[in-house]
């Protein structure tokens, strides 16, 4: 079995009915005996399937964060307490605060813990400082996209705080796991905030080789119009072989997927998928 991921969870249920699910995502990564973890939703629901389905994660060996969203990184500290000898990786300005904007006020969106806590838990981190950083094994993280497609934009309600004034939120810190197989490159995402398109073209530039599946959330949820038909056409291209997306795909955007290809599958809590090469 050289690579095995699992949706440890996700916004929707899939058919064990006797996982929990929540607004967030995480991924267990297995390859060649070697057990990563990108994401970790944002409670500690993450670990009660993972002991459903039988995976230990006790095994984890590196966990990569995608963003300093609560949604993607709220259960690292229970993590923690189970685990002590894992490696993380984060993307520069992860620690950075993150709000969202509505109704003229302000809500914090970050992570509930800050860096003084790892130390405090002894968890080893380091920032990505490159645009490619290979973790061994044929994974790779990537960052710094190429923001070339200018029809992909990030809604003006992200902000930061910095200095006691509220910016926009470029989500620089924003990563993405990219792993080498026989059959072209397996990308899994977490929000996608600086443009699904760009991220993956950014896949293509480093790597030269087809992408063979997409994982994640793509943040279709806020596209509409023509943006958000290029943003299908692009995923629904031949190429692409396994499509699960979804957390903030949004509804239309899944059912837009769904209908224009066999390659898409909806991907919800305790999904797997198993390449065999």
């Amino acid at each position: 079995m050289p690579l095995k991921i699992t949706t440890l969870i996700e916004n929707s249920r899939g058919e064990h009915l006797g996982l929990k699910t929540e607004h967030g995502i995480s991924f267990c990564i297995e390859k060649d005996g070697s057990m990563l973890l990108f994401d970790a939703g944002q409670t500690d629901a993450f670990l009660y399937n993972a002991a459903q389905l039988n995976l230990d994660l006790r095994r984890v060996e590196k966990v990569i964060l995608s963003h300093g969203h609560y949604d993607h990184t709220g259960g690292l500290m229970a993590l923690a307490d189970i685990n002590d000898d894992f490696k993380l990786f984060l993307g520069n300005g992860f620690f950075e605060e993150k709000y969202g904007y509505r109704n003229n006020s302000y809500e914090y969106l970050g992570n509930n813990f800050i860096e003084a806590d790892l130390t405090e838990k002894n968890i080893k981190h380091s920032f990505i400082e490159s645009r490619k950083t290979d973790l061994g094994n044929g994974i790779f993280i990537i960052t710094d996209f190429i923001r070339s497609n200018t029809d992909e934009t990030i809604n003006s309600r992200f902000k930061l705080k910095k200095n006691n004034r509220f910016v926009s939120d470029p989500f620089n810190d924003e990563i993405l796991i990219a792993i080498e197989t026989p059959l072209g490159m397996v990308v899994l995402l977490g929000c996608s905030h600086p443009g699904v398109k760009n991220m993956i073209d950014t896949v293509y530039a480093e790597f030269d080789k087809p992408v063979y599946a997409v994982l994640g959330g793509t943040h279709l949820v806020e596209a509409s119009g023509e943006n958000l038909e290029m943003s299908i056409k692009y995923l629904s291209n031949d190429n692409i072989k396994i499509l699960g997306v979804s957390h903030c795909t949004g509804v239309d955007g899944m059912k837009r997927l769904e209908r224009e290809g066999s390659s898409f599958f909806h991907n919800s809590t305790g999904s797997s998928i198993f390449l065999d090469y």
